[in-house]
């Protein structure tokens, strides 16, 4: 097709879909041509960020209108941006369809509400909206807001109402949204962080001191072996995964797949294993054995940089799957045991020649040597000769001049063994010295835009910023709450990072309590609330089935969808008294009481929630940062106005926070202290700008502060914005809303909006936007060198010691002025300075990783101790545990996954993306296909105790049968995009299959592995 640019003209605002068709290659090279000359004239050019995976794609929205004051700016076009270092113009084809989500028709324009009973959506006012929303948040919280527990400890909570956060809103939104829960007492706070990668945090911040990917995207490019476990990046990834091709095509890389179906990561592998989902700690703990047993360690690392020579206490002990302090009634264990020995100086006590029988290197060798490869097969069901040559392969790599990574997403994560999943490679990556190192590390891929970010940010139900705890009722005083948060070094000479946690949490009171926070009220201390259990996503669900729960703000949030057991989840929707969807789209979760069939059948007359539908900008509309995968701080700009009335995050919950504030000066309430003495220093309070968000974020000073090493001298004036968290202090003379952002938005202005993507070495680009913490790219970089400052690989040269301080092309992780061979190890964020093989806190199933069955197994036995079959630290609730299924009626596994085409519930809202994928399926093999009497296209309804979906069948060579422990165990791949709103034809939603069951560590929910039978239509 050939038209002039005149006629383009005509027909673009009509055809908004046609410039995605063109970006993703469906039309010929004249078109091509005649739509770059478009978009340049009259266009106005906004650089933001594709809102969808954690890669944090560059991209340029083209805009009609010329910015002046009463033109309305429009976007036609979206492609991607060549100068991103990351993405380099690239984009996937969720990307592609970004102008079709802008315009979908599944928009919300106007405030709507669903009154009790009905079957209509009314349309209101936004003040109609906020005033009602207002009221009915202070009648609940004034009628069960609890001001001090039974002790008589001030605990300030409120437990009646939850708020779920999402994944894509900005940091702006984000940490205004924080500031909003805590002062309110909400502790039923959570965010998507706590669906996908809540033990990603939990995991890597156990091992080596922070909970972040500990490399970059185009880092993967320096990699010697790439192993792709418990994720698919080719598929959820596709733009970041260039950086694996990269790393095959330039360094004639390895890359291996394991994973239970051949998927698109593994088409383009050197190497393909199956395995059975649920049994990664089995396979892993496989390897650590026959790591150990072949002597492929790299030991001056190991000896110098993990606690393998650290001896732990007396007392503790594993047997028959049971670690040491384990209380049977409780169902959980006392770590005491998990511990150190220290001797009279308060120093963990090593043994460095590793002999020690309770040194950490010989409890670990004993615990994993029941790890055999014959075990690995029985377990996993991978062929015995796969998993040797994948040992062999990481064995390979036990040498300085050799690395190799990790990429892994969900697979890992949504477990009940989650987090020891994740615990266990890096265990893996430390016995090889891959951590700190180029090409090297933990690296985490993960499922949101800005889902690093909001973990950053502490919206999590236990959190605060930086990844400091929010006080629990054990926590009585401000006294009590930092010496129990703040660690003690357990080496002479070692920096620990963490002993600054007073400075850290003193600046972030200042922030939330403004002048009100002084020393004598302990910084306003006792108006954060207390919590007395962990409120995630699951805990708030089972309160709300119990008629405990009366209302729900949902941000950017689509539980319905998200949450497991949607049956249970409609039915705990429906005993809420009032629930708030802040939205750009139209989601089951809002329209939860409409019936829809099959797939959502219920009656709006018997649903008494009275729902508020408010609708939001989306990431094209509006200014600020998120954070990818890689840490880094990407500030976005705005380049056309919403649709209709919808307002941005920060405005909503400005206007709701000011109207409630207004309701308790007037009529005076329950605890309104917190509230009323919260800092709100916005230059307009119903709407706080992007930028002055961002600078709290960062943080400035309070008063002048003093240069302690010259006296006299001022390292920053009053007023001014602070250049890291260095300068940070523990008398209210600073403040700052997330210590790790410090550096962000300095004196100097915004680094977030920085764009120089020179590179310094080794793919490394310190003037593209500002990562955290310090503008550092890769983490444990001192690890890159040996206790000596001599690079491991003279070739992955990182940093170095140049007679005075560290330097190289990275900063420094590590005390810029601290020598080689000072006695300070690379790990400063632990307090020991070092690795972790062995877990002395965090995790609460256990110090080492061990394999657990899935709550359901097919096989219903755990051939490693058969007494023990799921993890004894698990929690489930009664009636959860009556609706877990059995392989006698349920005999096929079932797991859940992504498309390259769809992004979670929200692309089937865009049209380019319905039409590339639109209509729901499942995959099983051919094996089972010719079992069950089932061809390709045929639909099928799955089964799992919880209730069914009915899709269309893809019979596939992907997927084939595995012997597990001596039977045949089939799978069967769910995608999850479906459900009955959006652009695509109507599904099921696929966590109806799910069960409510999580993450032992941090409750993430189990998708990954559960018990459905199937069945022709």
């Amino acid at each position: 097709m050939q038209v002039t640019r005149r006629q383009f003209f005509k027909i673009g605002a009509a055809q908004v879909a046609a410039t995605s068709l063109v970006a993703m290659g469906f039309s010929p090279a004249t078109a091509l041509a005649e739509v770059r000359q478009f978009k340049l004239a009259r266009a106005s050019e906004t650089r933001n960020n594709c809102p969808y995976c954690s890669v944090g794609c560059g991209i340029i929205m083209y805009s009609l209108g010329d910015k002046a004051k009463n033109a309305r700016a429009e976007i036609f076009h979206i492609e991607g941006d060549p100068d991103h270092p990351v993405s380099r113009g690239s984009l996937c084809p969720k990307g592609a369809g970004l102008l079709d989500f802008v315009h979908s028709p599944n928009r919300l324009k106007y405030p709507e509400v669903r009154e009790a009973g009905s079957n209509e959506w009314k349309r209101i006012g936004w003040h109609e909206a906020i005033d009602r929303i207002a009221r009915l948040m202070k009648e609940d919280r004034d009628a069960n807001f609890i001001k001090a527990n039974d002790k008589g400890v001030p605990v300030n909570r409120w437990n009646t109402t939850t708020f779920l956060a999402a994944s894509a809103s900005s940091n702006e939104a984000g940490i205004l949204t924080q500031k909003f829960a805590r002062s309110m007492g909400l502790v039923a706070f959570d965010a998507q962080a706590r669906v996908c990668h809540g033990p990603t945090v939990q995991a890597l911040a156990t091992t080596f001191g922070r909970g972040g990917m500990t490399n970059t995207w185009v880092d993967i490019k320096n990699a010697d072996f790439i192993l792709v476990m418990g994720g698919n990046a080719a598929e959820a990834h596709p733009v970041g995964f260039k950086w694996a091709i990269e790393a095959k095509k330039t360094r004639g890389a390895k890359l291996v797949v394991v994973d239970p179906r051949f998927n698109r990561t593994a088409a383009v592998a050197d190497y393909y294993m199956p395995i059975r989902v649920g049994t990664d700690i089995a396979f892993l703990g496989g390897v650590v054995n026959w790591l150990i047993a072949n002597e492929k360690i790299h030991w001056e690392y190991v000896k110098a940089y993990t606690n393998a020579s650290f001896i732990v206490a007396e007392g503790f002990h594993f047997d028959e799957g049971l670690f040491s302090g384990y209380d049977e009634a409780k169902g959980k264990y006392d770590r005491s045991s998990w511990n150190y020995e220290f001797d009279a100086s308060g120093n963990a006590k090593v043994d460095e020649t590793l002999q020690h029988p309770r040194c950490v290197w010989q409890l670990m060798k004993a615990h994993y040597a029941r790890y055999t490869p014959e075990m690995v097969e029985q377990i996993c069901g991978t062929p015995k000769a796969d998993f040797l040559k994948l040992a062999g392969w990481l064995g390979e790599l036990a040498v300085p001049e050799k690395v190799g990574t990790i990429l892994y997403a969900l697979g890992w994560t949504q477990h009940t063994v989650g987090t020891q999943n994740i615990r266990t490679m890096a265990m893996i990556q430390l016995l090889l010295g891959n951590i700190g190192m180029p090409g090297g590390g933990v690296n985490a891929l993960r499922g949101h835009s800005n889902i690093q970010g909001l973990s950053d940010l502490g919206l999590l139900s236990t959190s605060l910023p930086g990844y400091l705890t929010l006080p629990s009722e054990a926590h009585v005083d401000l006294k009590t709450y930092l010496d129990k948060t703040t660690p003690k070094a357990a080496r002479p000479d070692q920096l620990n990072y963490w002993g600054n946690t007073p400075k850290f949490f003193v600046s972030l009171m200042k922030w939330f309590w403004g002048d009100k926070a002084t020393k004598d009220n302990d910084w306003g201390y006792d108006w954060l609330p207390k919590w007395d259990r962990m409120y995630d996503v699951l805990q708030s669900a089972e309160l709300m089935h119990q008629g405990r729960m009366n209302g729900l703000v949902c941000q950017g949030f689509n539980p319905l969808a998200a949450f497991p057991d949607k049956n249970k989840m409609s039915g705990a929707l429906a005993k809420l008294k009032w629930m708030v969807t802040i939205d750009p789209l139209a989601t089951e979760t809002a329209s939860f009481w409409q019936n829809h069939g099959e797939s959502n059948d219920v009656n709006p007359a018997d649903i008494r929630t009275t729902v508020f539908r408010l609708p939001s900008t989306c990431f094209a509309e509006e200014d600020g940062a998120i954070v990818n995968s890689s840490r880094w701080l990407q500030w976005h700009w705005k380049g056309a106005d919403a649709p209709g009335e919808a307002k941005a995050d920060t405005e909503i919950i400005a206007e709701l926070f000011v109207r409630l504030r207004e309701l308790y000066k007037a009529d005076g309430g329950t605890a309104p202290e917190p509230i009323l003495n919260l800092a709100w220093p916005y230059r307009d309070p119903k709407n706080p700008l992007p930028e002055e968000l961002a600078k709290e974020l960062n943080g400035r000073a309070l008063a002048d502060i003093p240069d302690p090493k010259e006296p006299g001298k001022t390292l920053v004036k009053k007023g001014e914005q602070i250049p890291g968290f260095a300068v940070l202090q523990d008398d209210g003379s600073t403040m700052s809303a997330c210590w790790i952002f410090a550096g962000s938005w300095t004196q100097a202005g915004n680094q977030m909006a920085r764009r120089d993507n020179t590179d310094t070495g080794h793919g490394n680009t310190p003037g593209w936007a500002w990562a955290w913490p310090a503008n550092r790219r890769i983490l444990y970089n001192r690890a890159s060198a040996d206790p000596a400052g001599k690079p491991w690989d003279p070739k992955r040269k990182l940093i170095s010691w140049n007679g005075e301080k560290w330097v190289g092309a990275d900063v420094p992780d590590y005390k810029i002025d601290s020598p080689p061979n000072s006695g300070m190890s690379p790990f400063i964020m632990n307090h020991e300075g070092v690795g972790r093989l062995f877990a002395v806190d965090r995790c609460s199933d256990g110090p080492f990783p061990e394999h657990y069955e899935p709550m359901e197994s097919p096989i219903g036995t755990n051939p490693l101790h058969p007494k023990v079959v799921s993890s004894p630290a698990v929690r489930i609730f009664k009636g959860d545990r009556e609706r877990l299924g059995t392989s006698a009626d349920y005999p096929y596994v079932g797991t859940t996954y992504r498309l390259t085409e769809h992004f979670l519930f929200w692309t089937k809202n865009s049209k380019l993306n319905a039409i590339a994928q639109p209509e729901q399926f499942v995959e099983i093999g051919e094996a089972l296909a010719k079992e069950k009497g089932i061809v390709q296209g045929d639909t099928v309804k799955l089964d799992s105790k919880r209730g069914f979906i009915k899709a269309k069948a893809v019979v596939t060579k992907r997927i084939k049968p595995l012997t597990v422990d001596g039977r045949t165990v089939h799978q069967i791949g769910i995608p999850l995009h479906w459900g009955f709103e959006g652009q695509t034809r109507k599904g099921f939603i696929a966590n109806t299959l799910a069960p409510f069951v999580g993450d032992c560590n941090t409750q993430t929910p189990e998708y990954k592995a559960f018990l459905v039978n199937i069945a022709k239509v």
